[in-house]
């Protein structure tokens, strides 16, 4: 009876215990240690989200950028007169123009301005060649680099000229649909990628010293033909174009080289003129 009643003792001890050591849980410094890790793999999961982001913005832009490159250079190098859907992206052009005299003294310099509302020239407005159609667009970013007394494309200005500096502001043509037209709300057309382009038509580059030769020197007339009938197109792009009006530290060049003349239009007889390229046309240079 004895040896039954303490077996009995025995097991109701075991139970208790077994009891006891269920009940059992984290202390405090378990948890804190557990909170320690845990915040730690957080910060560095918040740390590293901030730059795959910024990657990821950074490579859509570099894609947009090569997209609208492709379509800005064949319109230009096409001289396309039909393109007027690149009025909802090129909303301004600027040509920062300066004037050297005959013994190639600085003269003056200007700002001309094209807008869809307005235009100027020579700091006089000129409406005709707002950019309303796609052919005025396409006349002005082909404005060469190089223009003699007489507003026509020339290899050099030794003897005077202009020297041009054409700036397009432009609004993604390719990108998210939510952007293009006729999207018309304000804040969404704020908040659409936007890069200024540095335009340059520039003559086939040769040894200047040749331009000082006599015309009937053949390595002259060589010099002049080839300027005048082979011309490098150069599209620096410059983005992402910020509401303060800086610039981000995007920087891309796309160029392209152009057999044919590079003629001015007689379209409108105001001191001001367009440019097309005329692929399929040649000119004996003077």
């Amino acid at each position: 009876m004895a040896s039954r009643w303490r077996a009995v003792n025995d097991i109701s001890i075991r139970n208790s215990q077994f009891a006891i050591r269920n009940a059992s849980a984290f202390t405090m410094i378990e948890i804190a240690i557990c909170l320690a890790i845990i915040s730690f793999a957080l910060i560095a999961i918040i740390g590293v989200l901030p730059l795959g982001m910024n990657t990821q913005r950074d490579n859509r832009e570099e894609t947009v950028v090569n997209q609208d490159a492709t379509v800005l250079l064949e319109v230009i190098r096409s001289a396309a007169r039909g393109a007027d859907n690149l009025t909802n992206s090129v909303y301004a052009i600027t040509n920062h123009w300066t004037h050297f005299n005959s013994n190639g003294s600085f003269d003056k310099s200007r700002t001309d301005g094209y807008t869809y509302i307005t235009a100027s020239f020579d700091g006089i407005a000129n409406d005709l060649y707002r950019l309303t159609n796609g052919a005025n667009i396409v006349g002005v970013l082909s404005i060469p680099e190089f223009t003699d007394d007489n507003f026509a494309p020339t290899n050099n200005i030794f003897s005077g000229g202009y020297s041009n500096h054409v700036v397009a502001y432009v609004r993604s043509i390719s990108g998210l649909a939510a952007e293009k037209p006729p999207q018309n709300n304000q804040i969404m057309q704020e908040s659409t990628f936007t890069y200024r382009v540095f335009c340059v038509n520039a003559p086939m580059a040769v040894d200047t010293n040749l331009f000082f030769l006599p015309l009937t020197d053949p390595r002259r007339a060589y010099a002049d033909q080839l300027s005048g009938n082979l011309h490098e197109l150069r599209l620096t792009f410059l983005w992402p174009q910020l509401p303060n009006g800086n610039l981000g530290v995007g920087r891309q060049t796309f160029r392209t080289t152009v057999a044919g003349q590079l003629s001015r239009t007689n379209y409108f007889n105001s001191g001001q003129w367009l440019y097309f390229y005329r692929s399929q046309s040649f000119t004996n240079a003077p």
